[in-house]
């Protein structure tokens, strides 16, 4: 179906041009007029009628954008869901969900929320550092909140959680606790997880304490290879930055069957989304040792309140009121049982047990 954005770029202009020269709202060129009416005989472009203003030419509605690649079960988008939804409703209005079917990258999806003219303003989700939403986005003829940050957010109100943040909150919290060399271990440094390992390296580098970096997915084989590979390393690390919460279990079981016990001979610091609701903003993360169920020491980072967060900065835009281009949500840290001062000395090879450790029955 043609939408608003096709006849704007046949036509050269903006979607809100096109949107003037129909309804006569603002003055438009004679030129431009005669281009984008063109358009709209060549496209056979038909405004549409399900778009229901409330009085005053507001909907009071909210398009939330997701692309199809999205997990709606993932607790981050869940969460990030219910925030927007929550807050939206503490305002007085709705939220529109807009998802596609096979829309990767939310573009389709995208032109739907803004040719139907359904909501005053928009949310998009997903937002990657060279988004082909971005020529899009800057078009639009109404308020937009990205949740992410393009690579060149000039002229965008955009809302993130502040991964670097909490990647150095992870390190100063173990650089007061008297360690000196330290290890980050989870995905490949892209996106999210390589702003993560920038606050790391920063904060290493500021407190002066040696810091190395692995690769590794969620899987027991894979930490076991991994953990096996940081104890060999030289000098090897008194701490872990672990980042993900599905590797901290595998990790910490690896370091366990190598004789490594956590936090004596080895500190442990996850770094994860926020809690779910019911928590009371503890982090649920823990691992076994033994029999018994030891909580992780837990850097969150608030993934969910994302969508909460767009909701206000998009209210605070259509009342006319100026609103900061980027907005970072902060870390928190939450004290657990895996870290602790160093005080189990030099790491022992591979295979060669604790003193301390309990033989194996």
């Amino acid at each position: 179906m043609v939408g608003i954005t096709d006849v704007a770029r046949r036509a050269g202009v903006s979607p809100s041009t096109v949107s003037y020269a129909l309804s006569g709202k603002r003055p438009i060129s004679a030129a431009t007029r005669r281009r984008v009416e063109a358009a709209v005989r060549e496209l056979g472009y038909r405004p549409r009628g399900d778009a229901r203003p409330v009085a005053g030419g507001r909907t009071n509605v909210v398009a939330l954008v997701l692309s199809s690649s999205a997990d709606v079960r993932a607790p981050a988008v869940t969460e990030c869901v219910a925030s927007a939804v929550t807050t939206a409703r503490a305002h007085g209005r709705d939220v529109l969900l807009v998802s596609r079917e096979g829309d990767a990258d939310g573009t389709e999806g995208l032109r739907h929320a803004a040719d139907a003219a359904l909501a005053d303003a928009l949310i998009v989700t997903d937002v990657r550092a060279r988004d082909p939403r971005l020529p899009l986005l800057r078009a639009l003829d109404r308020p937009c909140v990205l949740i992410g940050v393009p690579a060149e957010p000039d002229g965008l109100t955009c809302v993130d959680v502040d991964e670097e943040a909490a990647g150095a909150l992870c390190v100063d919290h173990l650089a007061g606790l008297g360690h000196r060399t330290v290890a980050l271990v989870g995905p490949p440094p892209r996106g999210p997880a390589g702003r993560a390992a920038r606050g790391v390296a920063a904060a290493a580098a500021r407190a002066g304490l040696a810091c190395s970096a692995y690769s590794c997915e969620a899987a027991p084989d894979a930490a076991r290879a991994t953990a096996g590979r940081l104890l060999r390393a030289r000098p090897a690390p008194t701490a872990v930055v672990v980042h993900g919460e599905r590797l901290v279990e595998p990790l910490v079981g690896a370091f366990g069957r190598l004789g490594v016990r956590v936090p004596g001979d080895l500190s442990v610091v996850a770094l994860r989304p926020d809690p779910p609701p019911g928590t009371d903003g503890i982090p649920a993360t823990s691992v076994t040792q033994g029999t018994q169920g030891t909580p992780v020491t837990t850097v969150t980072v608030p993934s969910g309140a994302r969508g909460g967060r767009a909701v206000e900065l998009l209210v605070r835009r259509l009342a006319g009121e100026p609103v900061p281009g980027l907005t970072l949500l902060p870390p928190r840290l939450a004290r657990g049982a895996t870290t602790a001062p160093p005080g189990g000395g030099p790491h022992r090879p591979p295979g060669q047990p604790s003193p301390q450790a309990r033989p194996s029955r």
